[in-house]
């Protein structure tokens, strides 16, 4: 069962400063209120839920699996003008389509503490968008995570690849 939980939680190190970094007067997300995939930090979730507007996705993107669907997509993001982590998980449609009430964690593990910061929980949850709060981990080695728990199943959670 070991084996099978790791699998969940990512595999490999990824290096701080590694991806795309968006260029002076770009953003690497779209623009406007509307969340996205991809994860949106002016969408009006991510402003409601305080995170800084130039926070862009570090690291790699992981999937919460139910069965054999996918349900989820979780990703971490780092906001330079607030030096700040986020984690983001964004629920699939198909799932959401199926309405089944979930509750949700969002944030980012830090690896140095061996716990969980910048959490958000939200319970009953039948959103699509799900922003972590703000977490002081910048000069941690962290990974997004995401955790859907479902009445009656084991909880469905995964984490991004470490960066350090």
């Amino acid at each position: 069962m070991a084996g099978a939980a790791l699998s969940l939680l990512g595999a490999g190190v990824a290096s701080a400063g590694t991806g795309p970094v968006p260029a002076a007067g770009t953003s690497a997300t779209p623009a406007g209120a509307a969340g996205t995939e991809a994860g949106n930090p002016a969408s009006a979730v991510a402003q409601a839920a305080g995170v800084c507007a130039d926070a862009y996705q570090i690291g790699t993107t992981s999937y919460i699996d139910r069965d054999t669907e996918t349900i989820a997509s979780v990703k971490q993001f780092y906001s330079p003008q607030c030096n700040e982590n986020y984690g983001y998980v964004w629920v699939w449609k198909s799932f959401l389509d199926k309405n089944i009430s979930f509750d949700l964690t969002a944030g980012v593990w830090s690896y140095d503490r061996d716990s969980l910061v910048g959490t958000r929980n939200v319970l009953d949850a039948r959103g699509q968008e799900f922003w972590g709060n703000a977490a002081n981990t910048v000069s941690e080695c962290t990974s997004g995570y995401g955790l859907i728990a479902i009445a009656g199943e084991a909880s469905h959670e995964v984490r991004t690849a470490k960066r350090c």
